[in-house]
């Protein structure tokens, strides 16, 4: 499944947008119909007040009545657009001055109210007023209507440029809003980002709870986090907890059964009986090697989550660990050969678990190497503790190499020698807890397997 699809700054992002445009085309139709509103109505204003200025010009000369068309009656109506001005002066439902063909705006007009209509006159949209009078002459009420109209050129220029404000502004608008949706969709989401980095720093076994501020609405998934983590550790708890068990209970039984396979190999007689004896005897050291490197690791797993570092001397953990080991060596005849700088180095670290790995390193070392051999071990370093294990053994096969840290992986040509593929496994969960690495490779000098123990120095 595509993440991106399920994105939810995506979402919330698009949905802001959206809101963003519906509200910049309702800001559009908002400023276009309240500005082409306000431009009718001006327009209109003006067309009522040249007819009344016309109107207001009607005068009665011996019983006839008479105009004079103010100047500014017409050039209120400005020049925009090259609009065009027409007017239409009717006494008593006959033409006095003006164009006779001009319409009378539809409705029923009242003295003193102007009455206003939009319509088509000489091929042009006009926009049209008309304001009624009651003149006395010759001592007669004569009725005036006073028609003035304008074509809509300019108003639809003004409207024009209305609409591409508008529309600039309306785009503005949802290009900042836009911004700010995602903006803000980052901002609220960041919660969930560092959440995100605080799980993601975490390395594999880490299973503490999670610690970190979180919003209210996070709040479910945190708990739902805590408790499936707290679930996950106590399994993997009770399973470790059942490798150490079974590590202990296996080995124990296993020790007694090979003393009394050995004492019967002694009393054997017949070839046979003795080669299968010898079979039994080496499945029980695979079993009991097994059972303790099974514990050993257990043990490397449930203390590399909670390290109890200390500062530490690799030349005094080569020692300890070659007194222990010295013996095993000498019963082959091997000679270990240890070489020390003498400026002292410093690491910090879990003291036991670098006893293991370094155990487990010269045991291989011992193990794999044929009788009346050297194992040369050698500390050096400056920033970085270096603790190297070389052996005249069988060395390994180059494509072996890659896989042998691997958990129940051995090389290719030591199947003939007891072992349970776990001994470099543990040296680099060790490496690995400690900010380390281990290096494998074959000696040049000797052809045997070259081990280095990689550490940071304090």
């Amino acid at each position: 499944m595509n993440g991106s699809t399920l994105s939810i700054r995506r979402r919330l992002v698009i949905q802001l947008a959206l809101v963003a445009a519906l509200l910049s085309v309702a800001f559009f139709l908002t400023v276009r119909g309240v500005a082409g509103n306000a431009t009718e109505q001006t327009q209109d204003n003006i067309l009522a007040a040249s007819a009344t200025s016309i109107a207001d010009a009607l005068y009665s000369d011996n019983g006839s009545v008479r105009v004079e068309i103010p100047y500014s009656a017409l050039s209120m109506l400005g020049t925009v657009s090259e609009d065009r001005v027409f007017y239409h002066v009717i006494l008593d439902g006959k033409t006095l001055t003006g164009y006779d063909d001009l319409p009378v705006p539809e409705g029923q007009s009242r003295p003193g109210v102007p009455l206003f209509d939009t319509y088509s006159y000489r091929g042009d949209s006009l926009r049209a007023v008309v304001v009624t009078r009651t003149l006395a002459a010759a001592n007669q009420p004569r009725r005036v209507e006073v028609v003035v109209a304008q074509t809509r050129l300019g108003l639809a220029a003004i409207s024009s440029r209305i609409t591409t404000t508008a529309t600039a502004i309306g785009v503005a608008f949802f290009l900042v809003a836009t911004a700010l949706s995602a903006l803000a969709a980052q901002n609220a989401l960041r919660p969930l980002s560092r959440l995100a980095e605080a799980m993601a720093r975490r390395g594999p076994k880490d299973l503490r709870p999670v610690s970190a501020e979180a919003p209210s609405e996070l709040a479910p998934l945190v708990g739902g986090l805590n408790s499936f983590m707290s679930r996950l550790s106590a399994a993997l708890g009770r399973s470790e907890d059942l490798i150490v068990e079974a590590a202990h209970r296996v080995r124990t039984p296993l020790a007694t059964v090979r003393t009394q396979a050995e004492v019967v190999h002694l009393q054997m007689e017949k070839p046979q009986n003795r080669q299968a004896l010898r079979q039994m005897i080496r499945a029980i050291d695979e079993s009991s090697r097994s059972a303790g490197q099974l514990l050993d690791h257990a043990m490397v797993t449930l203390r590399s989550d909670h390290l109890e570092t200390e500062i530490v001397n690799p030349a005094d953990l080569l020692r300890e660990v070659v007194d222990r080991l010295g013996p095993t060596a000498d019963l082959r005849d091997i000679s270990i050969r240890l070489d020390l700088p003498d400026q002292p180095l410093r690491v910090r670290g879990d003291p036991i678990l670098l006893q293991n790995a370094v155990r487990n390193i010269l045991d291989n070392a011992i193990k794999y190497s044929p009788a009346e051999t050297d194992i040369a071990i050698s500390l050096s370093g400056d920033d970085i503790c270096r603790m190297t294990f070389c052996d005249q053994g069988r060395g390994f096969e180059a494509a072996d190499i890659a896989r042998l840290p691997d958990r129940f992986s051995r090389g290719t040509n030591v199947g003939d020698v007891v072992g349970s593929g776990l001994g470099l496994t543990i040296v680099t969960d060790v490496a690995r807890a400690h900010g380390g690495s281990l290096e494998i490779a074959t000696d040049p000098k000797g052809g045997g397997a070259c081990v280095t123990l990689v550490l940071p120095c304090c």
